[in-house]
C-alpha cells in the first residue's frame, strides 16, 4: 500500500505503466507469503518451546510476552528477538516509503495540493500505527 501511495504521488504521470495489473498481483502475492511466513516463524517458535505448567491466559489480546512468560526455557529471548527484527524491518520499509513520500509532498507548491496529497495517505498511515502500535507493545 505504501509502495502505491508512493508510485502516485512521485510518479503520477508514470502511475499506470508502473502499476500494472501483474505488478498490482505481485504485491498482494508477496504481501500475503511475506504475511504467512512471518505468522509461522512465530507460530514454529511459540510451539516449539517447552511449557512447565498448564496456565491460561488472562487476556483480552493474547500477545506472544505473556505466552512465552508460561513457558520453562531460557532461549525464549533469542527467539523474540529474531521475531522482533523481522517486525523492525517491516516498520522501518513502511517508514522510509512514508518518507519518501514526505519528501515528495513538501515540494509540491500549493498547500491545497499539499493538503490533498497527504490525505490519500492518512488512513493507511492511521491503519499502519494502531496495528504496528499493536504489535510492538
Amino acid at each position: 500500500m505504501a509502495y502505491n501511495h508512493y508510485t502516485a504521488i512521485c510518479n503520477p504521470l508514470l502511475y499506470p505503466a508502473i502499476m500494472s495489473h501483474s505488478v498490482c498481483i505481485l504485491l498482494v502475492a508477496s504481501s500475503y507469503v511475506l504475511g504467512l511466513l512471518h505468522s509461522s516463524v512465530h507460530m514454529d517458535f511459540t510451539f516449539s518451546l517447552p511449557f512447565c505448567r498448564p496456565a491460561e491466559v488472562n487476556h483480552f489480546y493474547c500477545n506472544l510476552m505473556p505466552v512465552l512468560a508460561l513457558s520453562c526455557s531460557v532461549s525464549t529471548s533469542t527467539r523474540v528477538s529474531l521475531a522482533g527484527l523481522v517486525e523492525m524491518v517491516t516498520i522501518l520499509a513502511i517508514l522510509v516509503s512514508y518518507a519518501f513520500i514526505l519528501s515528495a509532498v513538501s515540494k509540491i507548491s500549493s498547500a491545497k495540493g499539499q493538503h490533498k496529497t497527504f490525505s490519500t495517505c492518512t488512513s493507511h498511515l492511521a491503519g499502519v500505527a494502531i496495528f504496528q502500535g499493536s504489535i510492538v507493545t
